[in-house]
């Protein structure tokens, strides 16, 4: 399943780590490296096996996003989005497991967009983040404007965008862009941690929370609440839930099993 030329995934336990690996370029992808981002993470996405997941980067970038080195890399730029990094952000906002970045250095442009994408993001405290459209005359995309309105609301979304300027690891904590802030020697074991514990919980209750947050960020009350009563039908019908409410009584930890 790996790629040695784009990327690597490892696997322990129930957590699976996905690390962008062209450092020479920054992480930044290419029609080859989204090709095979896309299938591997399709691949981890359908595994039961697989309870969270983990992107981070190789070397002192997390993703420069696009390689603008690659000939006619923005020659129809309208199809390249849409057969390549739509497929990407929406498998890793609709992937039915955690997914936790550790960003452990600059995440620009789609870069950054990927990092949004994830459900938790850990920060290197060296590490800076950047919405750089702007500084090449381009407008945000791969998902950037609906991520990023969303993280901190439209005039901070719309003065990151436009100065296309560094936000660093304080501010970015400040600005709910990330979650926690490390040490560059910590992230990767923080980051881990942190998915070998959400792996040991109910996966499938998970995977629906998420959805149903998703949903909560767009529809209306009603609608929500409706989706809710459905999914949690569906969740009560769970292992996890027997086992859960089993533990409960018996007045010990649940020991659940992602079903």
């Amino acid at each position: 399943m790996n790629d040695e030329a784009t990327h690597r995934v490892e696997r322990d336990g129930g957590v699976a780590t996905v690390t962008l690996d062209r450092p020479d370029a920054l992480n930044a992808q290419t029609r080859a490296s989204r090709a095979a981002l896309l299938r591997d993470l399709r691949v981890l996405s359908s595994d039961d096996g697989v309870r969270c997941v983990v992107l981070t980067g190789a070397g002192r970038a997390f993703s420069a996003g696009q390689d603008l080195r690659e000939p006619d890399a923005l020659v129809d730029v309208d199809v390249m989005i849409r057969e390549t990094y739509i497929p990407i952000i929406e498998t890793l906002v609709d992937m039915p497991k955690p997914v936790v970045a550790a960003i452990n250095g600059a995440a620009a442009g789609a870069g950054l967009s990927l990092a949004l994408a994830c459900d938790l993001r850990y920060m290197a405290d060296g590490a800076v983040l950047m919405m750089a459209f702007s500084n090449i005359g381009l407008v945000p995309d791969c998902g950037g404007t609906w991520l990023l309105v969303r993280a901190v609301g439209h005039a901070r979304a719309f003065e990151l965008a436009a100065s296309g300027r560094r936000v660093h690891a304080p501010e970015a904590l400040s600005l709910g862009l990330v979650q926690r802030v490390l040490p560059g020697d910590e992230l990767q074991a923080a980051a881990h941690a942190t998915a070998v514990e959400l792996a040991a919980r109910p996966t499938q209750a998970l995977g629906w929370t998420k959805r149903l947050l998703r949903a909560a960020e767009q529809s209306p009350l009603s609608d929500v609440m409706e989706l809710e009563a459905q999914l949690q039908a569906s969740a009560v019908k769970t292992h996890d839930h027997a086992e859960g409410v089993a533990a409960f009584l018996e007045k010990r930890e649940p020991r659940f099993e992602g079903r």
